[in-house]
């Protein structure tokens, strides 16, 4: 069984043709720039490479385009589209609507499109994405694999903020959290390498890159998570500020004389490492500069660790305990610094780290002692290849 895996953005379209039988990707992309005279695809098959530069205008014409080079004479990876037996979008929010995934139908459209006063900027160019491929590929199924199903899972005391609850009942302001593809997937996983049933373990995922998040996984399910109504909340990131005080909003709006949408801008865009380094939203930058003493770069890295170590910390007493640590993303997987740092400050939790075993960057290994009373593991994600899963099981 082959899975088309497609993630629009707003202006883009990543996407993998996986091979179940072996779970291995065939091909994969990454189609920029939609919609300007500069738009260009990047196609990898093996340890190869090609660029395509081509006028993209629309969503449609870039399934056209990424279908193009999977059946490509010269490189193409499958001979006729029939191939494919079914498609797994990505879809950033689902709301409350769904807990799992879902094959999509008119009805999960309606409801999609319900939830983009949720997510903005997301669910209408997955949205987009889902039309583009029903256009091309009319009798494949399609599958909605959601960013917040896996927190459908939380206790009610975890996702209700102390507001009014009219507006929850009203506008559904909670905490829905994000990444929650990337968090199953590294949950299964590491309860596999450790050669125990996921339902007897308390896990705490790292999903840190550009965009960060935490997970609170006890017996196989969410429980908590950093990120809340939206993908702002939490640990500091790239060029989002996480967690602040909400009077700080409305402060600086009213001394700056400031828009909401410029606020907006503010928080997910100027903020986070970048804000506080002043250099840039890349770690590996921030890392550089701080190796240089850079100050200021330096006070990005620990105050992204310091609220690290703060959720960690708050999810262990949540679930009263913890089995098991996981680092994923792109910092989680290649910062070894940064995976030091966070472990030195969980020596109260037993946590030994082993300096040899850490010197390693985006390997699946375990980075602490024999003797670690809770064990540490960097565990690279995988979520085309969990919407892939999900797909396959749904399309059946």
């Amino acid at each position: 069984m082959k899975i088309l895996v497609v993630n629009c953005g707003s202006s883009s379209i990543k996407y993998q043709l996986i091979d179940m039988e072996n779970e291995e990707a065939m091909a994969k992309g990454y189609l920029e720039k939609i919609g300007l005279p500069d738009s260009f695809l990047t196609h990898r098959v093996g340890g190869e490479k090609y660029k395509i530069e081509q006028v993209i205008t629309n969503h449609e014409e870039g399934i056209k385009l990424v279908l193009a080079q999977l059946t490509h004479p010269e490189y193409g990876v499958i001979k006729d589209l029939a191939e494919i037996d079914a498609v797994g979008h990505r879809v950033v929010h689902g709301g409350e609507k769904f807990s799992s995934s879902v094959l999509i139908n008119n009805e999960v459209i309606e409801a999609m499109k319900e939830c983009i006063p949720l997510a903005p900027l997301h669910n209408p160019a997955g949205i987009t994405g889902i039309e583009a491929c029903e256009k091309v590929l009319p009798n494949v199924p399609m599958v909605a694999v959601f960013d917040t199903a896996f927190h459908q899972t939380l206790p009610k005391m975890a996702y209700l903020y102390a507001l009014p609850y009219e507006y929850y009942e009203k506008y559904g302001v909670r905490k829905y959290g994000f990444h929650g593809t990337s968090h199953r997937f590294v949950a299964k996983r590491v309860a596999e390498l450790m050669n125990k049933p996921e339902k007897d373990l308390k896990i705490i995922t790292c999903h840190l890159g550009q965009g960060a998040s935490l997970c609170a996984v006890d017996g196989g399910k969410s429980v908590d998570t950093s990120m809340g109504l939206t993908p702002l909340a939490g640990v500091p990131m790239g060029s989002r500020s996480g967690d602040i005080d909400p009077s700080i909003v409305t402060f600086l709006m009213k001394k700056e004389n400031l828009t909401p949408d410029e606020m907006d801008t503010i928080l997910n865009k100027k903020s986070g490492k970048l804000g506080v380094s002043g250099i840039s939203f890349d770690d590996r930058d921030i890392e550089k500069a701080a190796a240089k003493g850079n100050e200021r770069a330096k006070l990005a890295i620990d105050t992204f660790a310091y609220q690290v170590v703060g959720y960690i910390g708050r999810f262990a007493a949540q679930m009263n305990g913890v089995d098991v640590i996981t680092f994923a993303g792109g910092v989680g997987e290649n910062g070894m610094e940064v995976r030091k740092q966070i472990c030195d400050s969980l020596s109260f939790l037993g946590i030994k780290i082993d300096d040899e075993k850490n010197n390693s960057r985006g390997k699946e290994v375990e980075i602490t002692t024999s003797d670690s009373k809770v064990k540490v593991f960097v565990v690279p994600t995988n979520e085309e290849l969990m919407i892939a899963r999900d797909t396959a099981e749904i399309a059946k």
